[in-house]
């Protein structure tokens, strides 16, 4: 075992002693958010997105800087839920109305513009404390910190809110997908190119629904995964794809055959 997987165990074991002293379920047993598609609820050890946790979401590819597939993606998590949202940010470039188009009401959402990453940091740790809020997202330009994250997952862990970081570079050269972190989950959004939408014109790719790969880069408990997704639909939800379908009904077909043969 290396030493980064033991860490996570041990990290692990110590928010499930710190739940049973907070008198909370143990984590294996927290209330969680299903995507409702087997994969990818199956690559995560709550079945879906655990609440009382935080989650980061980082964008790739040539998104990687605006992040805006990943704020799709958060908010197509904010339409499956109930109650206000507290999203807060320090670079006014968020076009809040698209997020309607993934099933975020835009009366649900109270925006809080803060000066800089530091302060949207201190907002998200009182706001994810406060019981009764849906969720509270938080854009992030550089840097995290593992003592910043361990505070925000901590609060999230006292309250059973939901946190969602959206990570953004200061620079593009800034990986952030191997920064330590306590979040529970990491994910990268990366646009990709959708089939075609006409049958009549084959050869016309990126018609069709917007398309996605989504990896799942850190799980507290689970393993690191890659899924291709149809973008979120406008009840925040997201598809398979028809020829990812189709290989894996293929896939589950194969054994059969070859036991019958």
């Amino acid at each position: 075992m290396n030493e980064g997987r033991r860490q996570e165990l041990l990290d692990d074991l110590k928010a499930q002693i710190r739940a049973r002293e907070l008198g909370m379920r143990p984590a294996g047993l927290l209330p969680t958010l299903p995507f409702g598609l087997a994969d990818v609820d199956a690559a995560l050890p709550t079945g879906g997105l655990a609440l009382g946790a935080v989650h980061e979401v980082i964008g790739g590819g040539l998104d990687a800087a605006f992040g805006a597939t990943a704020t799709l993606f958060i908010g197509g998590v904010l339409a499956r839920t109930a109650g206000p949202v507290i999203w807060a940010f320090s670079r006014r470039d968020l076009f809040a109305p698209a997020l309607a188009n993934v099933g975020v009401d835009p009366d649900r959402v109270i925006y809080v513009e803060a000066g800089d990453a530091k302060t949207v940091l201190l907002v998200v740790e009182e706001a994810v404390r406060h019981v009764g809020l849906a969720a509270v997202v938080g854009e992030i330009e550089g840097a995290v910190g593992l003592t910043a994250s361990r505070r925000l997952q901590l609060a999230a862990e006292t309250s059973g809110g939901l946190g969602l970081l959206l990570r953004r570079p200061r620079r593009l050269a800034h990986d952030m997908a191997v920064e330590p972190t306590a979040a529970r989950t990491r994910w990268r959004v990366t646009p990709v190119l959708s089939g075609p939408a006409l049958a009549w014109s084959p050869s016309t790719p990126g018609l069709a629904r917007a398309q996605w790969r989504l990896e799942l880069l850190r799980c507290r408990g689970g393993e690191p995964r890659t899924f291709e997704v149809e973008a979120c639909d406008e009840t925040g939800r997201l598809g398979v794809p028809a020829d990812v379908a189709d290989r894996s009904a293929a896939s589950d077909a194969t054994p059969l055959r070859a036991a019958n043969g």
